[in-house]
Order: structure tokens, then C-alpha cells, then sequence
């Protein structure tokens, strides 16, 4: 029996977000802890479900603020290594009109991308029912190896795979090395989370339908796929269904760990059900309990530390 609902392997660091002007009038950043498959990883944890992580830190104060704010969170950290040699990856925010982001990132080299394939922790990754990467832990040769190595004992395990592009340009050489990882991904996962510029960077259009279509047909072992479509809420594709939901009027300040929270919540609801019996209706209610968490950290700073709790889902959603 598999004791681990979630494990995540890739990126934790420092998102910097704005945070008004000082009394000298420069702008002010505040130090929140992130990463695409921690955030997941944190709104799994808040929802109950026992989650942990691997990845690698700097032994520096944000490698050291990391680690005990995933900790704190409900994340096992047994998989976390802390390296005296690199700096923790460090990310700002700037944001945007209507709460969009614009990222700018410290990380030549960063920690996040120096973990090794021996410095993976099989054992959490063999006790895990679902296994969850993205893209950002294979920008270079030596993280991309231990990457694979981890897909590969996911898969030999039994487990679920779960993977979302969370394409980042700035930190590939050219975009051809991206797209070759984005499928590499595709061609591993079974639940698939991707957004809509994703879907126009991969195919050049904006049907979703038939995006779902030719991803399902090109890669057989994608059973679900999630497609976020920001303002316009997301929707939802499997074998034998399909639904779309709306996301839900909130005060929207910074959208960082919108996705993320989206596809916790997602994750969740499939650890609750049967992924290959999902229908029309299970797909709506997925969707708007996804929606609803996503809409919500839209309200506040950062994402990984102020996840929402069950009630505010449901509340928001009544």
C-alpha cells in the first residue's frame, strides 16, 4: 500500500512579488516561498492529502526559509537536498494590469537545476500513488537526467503521472529545446494540466477541442487533460467526456500559483475518484472546485503559504 497520495520533483524558490514603494519611493518585494510543483504540492496538503517533495535548495537563509515553510505546510521534505555549493534560485515578480505577471529570474546557475540523478530519493517516489513534474527541471543535462530517472521509477512503480509544461521562456536557450521537453512530458504523462498559450505554442491554434483531440490521438497514455484558459475559466477532456466551467468574480491583486493551485485542487479530486469512470458531471464539479481555488490566490501575495482551505473553496462555489 502506497502512503504518499503526491510527490513533485522540480523547482523550489524565492518569488519575490511587489510589494508597494518604500517611504524613497523604490518598489518593495516581499519573500515568498514557490515553485510550480511545491505550490501544487502545498494546496494537495491543505486538502488533507499527503504530499512531499524532491528537489534541491541552496544551504544559504532562502534555502533554510524553504525548507521549513514546506515543512510547515505539510510537505515531507525527506527529498530535499541542500546544497552549500549554488545559491537558491531566486525569481521577480513583476506584476502586471488585471493581476498578470511578468518573471525575471536569478538562476546561473540555480540550485533547482543542479540536483543529480543519484541525489533522487526512490523510496518516496516508489510509496507515491501519483508523481508530479514540469518542465523547468529539465532546462539543463544534469537535472533533465535525474528527471527522467524519476519518471521512469514513477512509472515502473505503478504510479499516476501528472505533468504541466508551465512553460517559462526565458529560461531555455532556444524554444526548440523546450517544445522537445514539453513532449517528452506529454509522452509520459497520464493527467495532462496545460494552458491555453501553451496549446498555441504546441499546435499554432486556439481550438481546444481539437488540441484535446490530437494530443489524446498522437499520446495514448494521456487520460486526462486539463486546459486553463485564464479569464475564461478551463475545461476538461477524457476518454469519454468533456466540460467547461467558468473561474468566479474575485479581486484579483497577482495571479502567481493560479495554475498550480488549479491543478492541486484537480489532483485532488482524482485521488477521490475513479480517473478512468469520469463523466460530464464529475468533470463540471472538478472544474468548478478548481476554478474556485484558483480564483481565490488570486487575491492574495504568493501561493504555497496561504493556500485556501476547503471551507473558502466551497463558500466562493455557493
Amino acid at each position: 500500500m502506497k502512503n504518499i497520495d503526491v510527490t513533485a520533483l522540480g523547482e523550489l524558490l524565492i518569488d519575490f512579488t511587489e510589494n508597494g514603494l518604500s517611504i524613497s519611493g523604490n518598489p518593495m518585494f516581499e519573500a515568498n516561498p514557490g515553485g510550480a510543483p511545491c505550490n501544487v504540492l502545498a494546496m494537495l496538503s491543505k486538502l488533507g492529502k499527503k504530499t512531499a517533495f524532491i528537489g534541491k535548495v541552496g544551504n544559504d537563509m532562502f534555502g533554510r526559509q524553504l525548507a521549513d515553510a514546506i515543512k510547515n505546510v505539510g510537505i515531507c521534505n525527506d527529498g530535499l537536498i541542500m546544497d552549500k555549493s549554488v545559491p537558491t534560485t531566486l525569481a521577480f515578480v513583476h506584476t502586471l494590469a488585471g493581476g498578470e505577471r511578468e518573471f525575471s529570474f536569478i538562476r546561473n546557475p540555480g540550485a533547482d537545476m543542479m540536483l543529480t540523478k543519484a541525489e533522487v530519493n526512490t523510496e518516496i517516489i516508489k510509496n507515491s500513488k501519483i508523481f508530479h513534474f514540469g518542465t523547468l527541471s529539465s532546462t539543463h543535462e544534469g537535472v533533465r537526467e535525474a528527471t527522467r530517472f524519476a519518471v521512469d521509477t514513477a512509472i515502473e512503480s505503478g504510479a499516476l503521472i501528472s505533468f504541466d509544461p508551465n512553460l517559462r521562456e526565458p529560461l531555455w536557450e532556444s524554444l526548440d529545446d523546450a517544445r522537445r521537453e514539453i513532449e517528452y512530458g506529454l509522452s509520459k504523462c497520464n493527467i495532462l494540466k496545460i494552458s491555453d498559450n501553451e496549446v498555441e505554442f504546441l499546435f499554432g491554434h486556439s481550438n481546444y477541442d481539437k488540441a484535446s483531440l490530437q494530443l489524446m490521438e498522437k499520446y495514448e497514455n494521456i487520460r486526462l487533460i486539463f486546459i486553463t484558459l485564464g479569464a475564461d475559466g478551463s475545461c476538461a477532456y477524457c476518454k469519454n467526456a468533456k466540460a467547461k466551467a467558468p473561474v468566479y468574480n474575485v479581486n484579483s491583486v497577482e495571479k502567481t500559483g493560479a495554475g498550480d493551485t488549479f491543478f492541486g485542487c484537480a489532483l485532488n479530486y482524482i485521488i477521490e475518484h475513479d480517473i478512468d469512470l469520469l463523466n460530464e458531471t464529475e468533470l463540471t464539479e472538478l472544474l468548478r472546485f478548481a476554478n474556485a481555488g484558483a480564483s481565490i490566490i488570486t487575491t492574495r501575495k504568493g501561493a504555497l503559504k496561504v493556500m485556501p482551505d476547503l471551507q473558502e473553496i466551497y463558500s466562493l462555489i455557493e
